[in-house]
């Protein structure tokens, strides 16, 4: 019987966003930019140094804690198997590589995933190639990337994808059996509706709009499909594994009520909601202590980016070509 990932979240993370690949990286760089000397490949002195590294362990990368607990959940008990008299383990996530690196790095990719216990058995090396292009047939509710052509081309192809930014705080250790994600709101979890009237109407217009459409649901944004898995994962729950969730935007009172409205009307809850009217969301963000937080405008990434993990949602009408 052919093996199948239905029915699990998946999780396509690059090598960069997992592990603390920067000063290998910078290496690659430094080679891309050597003028080409013919029958030369210009990433040989990364794979050189990738294959030195072989039995070293790469650090843990700015989404480790976030794979790590959600890969937790496969070690609660699904079912007991009577005949053998010992509890069956589900696979509720599957966590895959996806990468530009060199099939030769990624023999590090995985020795570093087994050192720290992570159980990843699939993975594309893809040298140089995007490899966005195997998020369809994975059926992945997530892509986290250090590249953002790879984000922009996941994003246009419906899968929930965020650019990791590798300087960002590392997630605290404080809450080993809680999986914390925080989501802004408009253009991440709900469509860029209202952004647009406020970036081109302002405050006032943009309250107007959302009292009047209170009841009124928003339309889905690029990140719904991952918070309904999220929920599902939610529901099942393990005696030993939570999922926490918040919602951190800068609506505040009365465009409060629609965004409360919208996730009531898709039947989801999350736990935690903050509406901080425009105010800074890294201080509140380092209080909740998430294993990421997903925004689509680089300035409130870049804040919270100080102070816990952080992806780049690269859509809606703030991240058009201008």
């Amino acid at each position: 019987m052919a093996a199948t990932l239905d029915g699990q979240l998946v999780v396509a993370i690059s090598s960069r966003a997992l592990f603390d690949f920067e000063e290998e990286n910078r290496v690659f760089e430094d080679g891309m930019g050597q003028p080409s000397v013919p029958g030369a490949k210009k990433d040989a002195a990364y794979m050189q140094l990738q294959l030195a590294r072989l039995d070293v362990p790469a650090k843990p990368g700015v989404a480790f804690s976030l794979v790590k607990k959600l890969l937790a959940f496969n070690d609660a008990p699904d079912s007991l198997d009577e005949a053998a008299g010992a509890a069956k383990l589900a696979q509720r996530v599957e966590v895959v590589i996806l990468s530009r690196n060199d099939p030769v790095s990624g023999m590090r990719v995985f020795r570093s995933a087994q050192h720290y216990g992570l159980n990843i058995q699939r993975g594309t090396f893809n040298r140089g190639e995007a490899p966005w292009r195997y998020l369809k047939p994975l059926h992945a509710n997530l892509f986290l990337s250090a590249h953002l052509s790879d984000v922009r081309d996941a994003l246009a192809a419906g899968v929930p994808a965020a650019q990791v930014y590798p300087q960002s705080a590392h997630a605290s250790d404080k809450h080993p059996n809680e999986v914390r994600i925080a989501f802004d709101g408009d253009a991440v979890i709900f469509s860029d509706e209202a952004e647009r009237v406020f970036q081109s109407h302002g405050l006032t217009a943009f309250q107007q709009h959302e009292r009047d459409k209170a009841t009124q649901p928003l339309l889905a944004g690029p990140f719904k499909p991952l918070l309904e898995a999220l929920h599902r994962l939610q529901q099942v729950g393990t005696s030993n594994m939570r999922i926490r969730t918040a919602l951190v935007t800068a609506r505040s009172a009365p465009a409060h009520e629609r965004a409360i409205r919208t996730l009531m009307d898709w039947n989801i809850e999350v736990d935690e909601a903050m509406f901080l009217g425009g105010l800074p969301k890294g201080e509140f963000l380092r209080e909740f202590e998430p294993d990421f937080f997903f925004d689509d405008q680089t300035g409130h990434v870049n804040s919270a980016s100080q102070h816990v993990p952080s992806g780049h949602v690269v859509s809606g009408v703030s991240n058009q070509p201008s």
